[in-house]
């Protein structure tokens, strides 16, 4: 019987073709002892799948993937949808090769108007929490509910020059609660529908939007320019989340083992203080050297 979902101790970096190239090498490090935040991938079988049975995910798959989320809760002794202790996970798309037009990542998944509560209390950290939940609903409002990213900026920068900040993280909380009440008014504008409050219904969407994703026009044009099979399907990453914004103690950046510029056999990276991932790739402030990460913490 087919198996359509793995928690990441149970792949390795040979499973490519099943778990794509991200699901593979999250295994493959996770088998080799570093320290991956657990998560679980669902196959490119099951998007597959999803397409076959006319854009729906099987009951089965929806089992398998609710019995991977609990032992996601085990391991990380967290609850989804708890107000107390919530698990909050991120989703990424993971095709066999990389390739350009896929599903943006979307972190913080679980967060609510009871969950966000519960986080600020669990880590002391209002601004933290409701700045972890501004950014998922303009996340998700943008990859999973196709409504244009220009309309979230521009909520969030008329907020920035209402309140003259410079930087996002000069915004306070009260600003980021307010951004939030704009955006989930926008989503309900867009949409005809609120915002969706049910963990359990986000992680679901968010898995069906990577898998649409595999059939957007950039996708798949890119695969007839690069003669990639267009039955291969992406893999699903869901994964516990680590935070980089929970202030000056923290942060995000992306690393290489080889400089990008010129091939030099050397660590490459960049980095953001009191980030998250996102913030790298927009540029929303200068990245700074990993040379001076030292300094930094």
């Amino acid at each position: 019987m087919e198996k359509f979902v793995y928690s990441f101790n149970e792949g390795s970096k040979e499973m490519r073709n099943l778990l794509g190239g991200k699901g593979a090498n999250l295994a493959e490090m996770t088998k080799i002892g570093l320290p991956v935040p657990f998560g679980f991938t669902v196959t490119t079988g099951a998007c597959n799948r999803y397409y076959e049975e006319g854009q729906k995910i099987g009951d089965d798959i929806v089992e398998d993937i609710f019995v991977k989320l609990a032992e996601l809760e085990s391991v990380t002794e967290k609850k989804f949808g708890s107000v107390e202790n919530p698990l909050l996970v991120s989703v990424r798309s993971g095709a066999v090769f990389s390739m350009p037009g896929m599903m943006d990542t979307i972190l913080n998944l679980g967060l609510n108007d009871e969950t966000v509560v519960g986080l600020a209390q669990l880590t002391e950290n209002e601004r933290f929490a409701y700045d972890s939940y501004r950014r998922f609903i303009q996340m998700f409002g943008d990859v999973v509910m196709e409504i244009p990213k220009t309309k979230f900026d521009e909520i969030f920068d008329a907020k920035k020059e209402e309140a003259g900040c410079d930087s996002d993280v000069d915004l306070k909380t009260e600003d980021l609660k307010a951004i939030i009440v704009s955006y989930k008014a926008l989503v309900k504008e867009e949409m005809g529908r609120d915002f969706p409050m049910d963990p359990k219904e986000q992680l679901m969407e968010a898995i069906k939007a990577v898998f649409r994703s595999w059939n957007n026009e950039r996708a798949i044009l890119y695969r007839q320019l690069n003669s990639i099979p267009s039955n291969l399907g992406t893999a699903v990453n869901v994964q516990s989340m680590v935070f980089g914004n929970m202030g000056d103690t923290s942060g995000t950046g992306v690393a290489f083992t080889r400089s990008p510029s010129d091939g030099e056999h050397k660590i490459f990276g960049e980095f953001l203080v009191n980030a998250q991932g996102e913030d790298v790739v927009a540029g929303i402030r200068p990245p700074q050297p990993i040379e001076k990460i030292a300094e930094a913490f």
